[in-house]
């Protein structure tokens, strides 16, 4: 390999970009991301936001009648350039006998292209606030590919919520606010504000997020010994920048919640509540925050269904080097950490009490993995940094859930995430779904699928969602199984996913010997004392 490809940040691009390849199905994984992509194809063509058939299961009627999404427009604004181009690639004579088949040329164009953008840009960024945070070369390079390979986060490359776009904007926001902080550079700023803005355009409860820059920025100043005077002028000075930038991108989700529903100050929910009040009046009053606050919060931490520890490890990981190493971290490093456990115990409150607490569908807790990703990106970068000060039975125990982290990774992106959700309904397994997403995994590779106990009136009604379940949840194995597209078609992608693998382990080979030769920082890692 030339040198001049031998860059860690370069191989560290190639690899999140290989990693987003091999883990595409083509599909766009969720029935929100099929809407949002819906949403952004009526930005520019005759088709509605909402198709008439998909009512009363989702839209919700705004002004003039309209069926109208009851999403942020974020995502869709997102998936639009891609939206366009795979229109008109479906439109080439080639795929002419393959137009309407899932996944379609506009789905598997939209999912590759965006999901591998995102992949991309988030090693660069995490790997940028980790510098920014003094860690070593080396140390920043695990972090990211713990971010990429053993959180949550891997999921959601395959599958298109908007997670990672959210988890992107909201570490963007964090670290040029944070490189402001550090340089004085109103630029800086003013970039982190706007990606912290278009994250309330994306989901409205990103306004949290904003507050943790902000959080963060203060912990900082504060950790560091920052005297009052110091405080109101910077206080000052990031208001000056930050909160028109605020303004502007919440009068734009304004502007368009006036445009679907005709008023400025609603949100969805309330659309939302008051339309299903209409189909079934025996909805109570506070509908859709009906659960109670017990309830939603013990559910994310502790049901075997949901629990953001079984979901995300590297939690625990994190926790643990907090207990023994919290004197040694910088004060920025502690400045992040509460923020982030700030910020994860204002989602967990905020949703606990709505009637779907952990998003519906989901792998996990899907409104609060986001948070819980950003959380545990120190993790295995400290556990590293701080191996000698903390010793083996720790590092041992933080390797033990760095394994345990990927082997459920993995497996969250062998199989669409429905499969489990309808063995419940159909057989009464355990909710355990990650135990359970192992053992089918096991038996899928043993061939005893008919184990699963798949063979239900549910699964006839809908023949597609057999077929997606029934295969690896990869692009070339979903076509081989709906056997729509040609043989040589199939084969090809086969091919490429197989050179991508490849590919993927020489450059991770590669990058780990290119930072082995690289001279240690002795003024890295956030730490102190070492």
């Amino acid at each position: 390999m030339s040198r001049s490809f031998d860059h860690p940040l370069f191989l560290l691009a190639l690899a999140a970009g290989l990693i987003a390849f091999a883990v595409q199905s083509g599909d766009t994984g969720t029935s929100d991301a099929r809407h949002r992509l819906q949403s952004a194809h009526a930005f520019w063509t005759s088709e509605p936001p909402v198709l008439p058939e998909e009512y009363p299961e989702f839209g919700l009627h705004g002004r003039g009648g309209k069926l109208q999404s009851w999403y942020g427009i974020g995502q869709s604004l997102l998936m639009l350039p891609a939206d366009v181009v795979g229109t008109y690639l479906e439109k080439i004579p080639v795929f002419a006998n393959y137009d309407g088949n899932d996944p379609s040329v506009r789905d598997i164009f939209v999912t590759y292209s965006v999901n591998i953008l995102l992949c991309v840009l988030t090693a660069l960024v995490c790997f940028r606030f980790l510098r920014q945070l003094k860690f070593e070369t080396a140390h920043a390079v695990a972090g990211v590919l713990a971010a990429l390979l053993m959180t949550t986060h891997l999921h959601y490359t395959q599958n298109m919520q908007e997670n990672n776009y959210i988890y992107l904007l909201t570490l963007i926001g964090i670290s040029y606010q944070y490189e402001w902080l550090r340089t004085g550079n109103r630029r800086a700023l003013l970039i982190g504000s706007c990606a912290f803005g278009l994250n309330l355009l994306t989901r409205l409860t990103t306004g949290m997020d904003l507050l943790a820059g902000g959080v963060f920025i203060l912990l900082v100043l504060l950790f560091e010994g920052a005297r009052r005077d110091e405080l109101r002028r910077r206080c000052r000075s990031y208001l000056v920048v930050a909160l028109p930038v605020y303004l502007f991108f919440g009068l734009l989700d304004r502007l368009y919640q006036f445009y679907r529903f005709g008023s400025f100050f609603n949100t969805y929910l309330s659309v939302s509540a008051q339309e299903a009040r209409q189909h079934d009046a025996s909805l109570p009053a506070n509908y859709p925050f009906t659960s109670s606050m017990h309830t939603g919060i013990f559910g994310a931490l502790f049901t075997p269904e949901k629990s953001i520890f079984l979901f995300d490890p590297l939690l625990i990981l994190m926790i643990l080097m907090v207990a023994v190493a919290w004197r040694r971290f910088s004060p920025a490093v502690k400045a992040y950490t509460i923020t982030l456990a700030l910020l994860l115990l204002a989602y967990l409150c905020f949703y606990a009490r709505f009637f779907s607490w952990a998003g519906d569908s989901a792998w996990g807790d899907r409104y609060v993995s986001t948070t819980v990703e950003l959380a545990t990106l120190l993790a295995v970068p400290l556990l590293i940094a701080y191996r000698r000060q903390t010793g083996r039975v720790v590092w041992f125990a933080g390797v033990a859930l760095m394994a345990a982290s990927l082997v459920i990774q993995a497996s969250s992106v062998a199989f669409w995430l429905s499969l489990e959700l309808y063995q419940m309904e159909t057989i009464g397994h355990s909710t355990f779904v990650v135990g359970l997403r192992i053992e089918n995994v096991v038996a899928f590779a043993l061939g005893k699928m008919d184990a699963w106990g798949l063979n239900s009136d549910a699964m006839k009604e809908d023949p597609w969602d057999y077929i997606h379940i029934t295969s690896w949840n990869f692009l070339p194995f979903q076509l081989a199984r709906a056997g729509v597209a040609p043989g040589w078609v199939v084969r090809i992608a086969l091919a490429l996913w197989e050179m991508s693998l490849a590919a993927l382990a020489l450059v991770l080979w590669r990058l780990r010997k290119v930072v082995a030769e690289l001279p240690g920082d002795n003024r890295s890692a956030g730490i102190r004392g070492k």
